[in-house]
C-alpha cells in the first residue's frame, strides 16, 4: 500500500501551503494511521482519544494534530524540563570549569546560561508569531518553525526552507545520538570502577556489551505514555546523586581558590565552551513542553516555567562545576561521580544510582531521534507486512548504532565536548539567533540592536563550533596515540 502524509490536519492558510506539525504520521490507502510515537490506530479510533487542535489554543499535542488528552500543570512541566536538561553533563561541568579556570568558568557559564535562555525565547516567539500570522493549526515544532520560518521570509531563503529543516532534524538527531553515546562510557565508567574494587576485574569495552541489553529493552517500548515511571525514577535517582556529589564534594575542608587557576590557557577553553553547551542540551524540548501545558502561556512568561527552570539548572551547573574542580583540581574526571571514593559504600552505592538514572534517561534520548528518523525510513521502504516489527529492528540498529560508536570513542570528557561543540552549539544557539533575523528582516521589525545582537551570538557560537570541534577532534586522535 502507498503511503503518503496526512496534509487535511496541517494545511497552511487554507491549503495554499505544505503541511505542518507532523513529523511521524503517515497513511495509507487502506486509512490506517502509522506513528512512531503511538500504538497502530485506526482514525476512527484515534478520534476518540482528542479533537484536532485547529483553533490554536490550549495545550498542543503537536506532531498528532489531537489535542492533549492530559495536559501538564505548571509544576509536571516544571519537572520535564528539569529532566530534559540535567543528564550526564552536569557531572562534566567539573571538568569543564577546570579547562576554564575556577573565575572565568562559572562567569561564562552563567553568561551561556542567559544566552541559550534567551536564544529558546526566540524560537518559542518565532513558533507563536509563525502561527498567528499564517495560520498554522497544529504548533510546528522546532524543524518545522525554521522550515516555515524561511518559506515566508525573503524569496531567496524560501527556495532553502527544505534544507533548513532537513538541517535542524540531523542537528537533533546528532546530538539526541551523541547523548546516548556518551551514557554508554558514562554508565560503563561508573560500573566499572564499582566491579574492580570488588574483585570483579573487567575491560570498560566488556561492561559496555554486557549493559547493552539493559539498555536496549525500555528502548523497544514505543508508546511515551508507558516511559513515564522510568523518567519520574530516573529523576529521583539523578537529583539523589548529585546530593551525594555534593555531600562528599564538601564534606572536607576545601582548598582555597588561589590553588586553582582563575582562568585556564587559551588552548583548553574551547573543550571547555564544548562541554557547557553540551549540558543545555534541551532546546529540543521548549516546544513540546509549552504545547502540553494547561495554560501555555505560563511557560514562557517572566516567572514561568522556562525562566525558573533554567535558573535553577544553571545554578546547578555552576555549582557542581565550581565545587568540584576547587575540590578535586586537575585531578577531576570527565565525570566528577569518578572522583569519588572506591572504598565507602554509599559513594559506590551513588555511582550505581546515578548510573541507572542515565540508563533510564537513554531511552527518552533516544525516542526524539527515532521520532526523526523513522518516519523517513518508513517512507523510504514504502509498503511493509509488518511495520511494528520493522520499527524495533530500527530501534534496536539505533542502539547497536551508538554502542559501536561509544566503544570506538571511550574517552567521555572529549566525547562530550565535541558533541557540545558541534551539533549542540548549532540548535542553542545558532539557529535561534538565524530565526530571530529572518522574521524580522521579513517583517521589517529588523533594528541595529538586533542585529548586534544577533550577529554577536552567531559569531560567538561558530567560534565555539569551529574551535571546539577541532580541539576536540585534535584530543580525540592525540588520546587513541597514547
Amino acid at each position: 500500500m502507498e503511503l503518503q502524509h496526512t496534509r487535511n490536519q496541517y494545511d497552511v492558510e487554507g491549503n495554499k501551503g505544505p503541511w505542518y506539525g507532523s513529523k511521524t504520521s503517515c497513511t495509507s490507502n487502506d486509512g490506517i494511521m502509522f506513528q512512531s510515537t503511538d500504538l497502530i490506530l485506526k482514525p476512527s479510533e484515534s478520534k476518540k482519544k482528542g479533537s484536532l487542535s485547529g483553533d490554536g489554543k490550549g495545550g498542543g499535542g503537536h506532531g498528532h494534530g489531537f489535542t492533549v488528552e492530559h495536559p501538564t500543570s505548571y509544576l509536571e512541566t516544571l519537572m520535564h524540563l528539569f529532566k530534559g536538561n540535567v543528564g550526564s553533563g552536569i557531572f562534566a561541568m567539573g571538568d569543564a570549569i577546570k579547562n576554564a579556570g575556577i573565575i572565568f568558568g562559572p562567569i561564562v557559564v552563567l553568561c551561556l546560561g542567559v544566552i541559550c535562555v534567551h536564544c529558546q525565547h526566540l524560537l518559542l516567539q518565532a513558533a507563536k508569531t509563525l502561527r498567528e500570522r499564517h495560520q498554522v493549526k497544529v504548533p510546528p515544532d522546532f524543524a518545522e518553525t525554521v522550515e516555515l520560518c524561511f518559506e515566508k521570509g525573503p524569496p531567496k531563503m524560501s527556495r532553502l526552507s527544505g534544507f533548513m529543516r532537513k538541517l535542524v532534524n540531523f542537528c537533533l538527531c546528532t546530538t539526541q545520538l551523541g547523548f546516548c553515546c556518551v551514557y554508554f562510557v558514562f554508565i560503563s565508567d561508573n560500573i566499572k570502577q564499582v566491579a574492580d574494587y570488588h574483585g570483579y576485574v573487567a575491560d570498560v569495552h566488556v561492561i559496555m556489551a554486557i549493559i547493552f541489553v539493559p539498555i536496549l529493552l525500555p528502548c523497544l517500548v514505543r508508546n511515551l505514555k508507558y516511559l513515564a515511571p522510568f523518567s519520574t525514577l530516573a529523576n529521583f535517582l539523578m537529583m539523589g546523586g548529585i546530593i551525594i556529589v555534593l555531600y562528599y564534594s564538601t564534606s572536607s575542608d576545601l582548598p582555597p581558590i588561589s590553588e586553582r587557576k582563575y582562568m585556564a590557557e587559551l588552548k583548553t577553553i574551547p573543550l571547555f565552551f564544548g562541554t557547557a553547551v553540551f549540558a543545555f542540551e534541551g532546546i529540543g524540548l521548549v516546544l513540546p513542553l509549552q504545547n502540553e501545558m494547561k495554560n501555555p502561556e505560563n511557560f514562557s512568561r517572566p516567572l514561568g516555567v522556562l525562566n525558573v527552570g533554567m535558573s535553577f539548572v544553571t545554578f546547578l551547573y555552576v555549582t557542581v562545576g565550581f565545587i568540584g574542580y576547587l575540590r578535586f583540581g586537575n585531578d577531576i574526571y570527565g565525570s566528577i561521580t569518578l572522583n569519588l571514593p572506591q572504598d565507602q559504600i554509599l559513594y559506590q552505592s551513588v555511582k550505581v544510582i546515578i548510573s541507572i538514572g542515565i540508563l533510564l534517561t537513554y531511552c527518552l534520548q533516544l525516542y526524539i531521534a527515532v521520532g526523526i528518523m523513522w518516519p523517513v525510513v518508513l517512507g523510504m521502504l514504502g509498503d511493509i507486512k509488518h511495520p511494528i516489527f520493522g520499527e524495533l529492528l530500527f530501534r534496536t540498529g539505533l542502539v547497536l548504532f551508538t554502542f559501536i560508536m561509544a566503544e570506538a570513542i571511550p574517552f567521555l570528557g572529549l566525547f562530550i565536548s565535541l558533541v557540545g561543540s558541534v551539533s549542540s552549539t548549532a540548535l542553542c544557539l545558532v539557529f535561534p539567533a538565524m530565526l530571530d533575523l529572518v522574521m524580522k528582516f521579513t517583517h521589517e521589525e529588523l533594528t541595529p540592536l538586533v542585529i548586534v545582537k544577533d550577529v554577536f551570538i552567531l559569531l560567538v557560537s561558530l567560534l565555539g563550533m569551529l574551535t571546539g570541534g577541532f580541539e576536540s577532534i585534535s584530543s580525540i586522535i592525540i588520546a587513541f596515540g597514547k
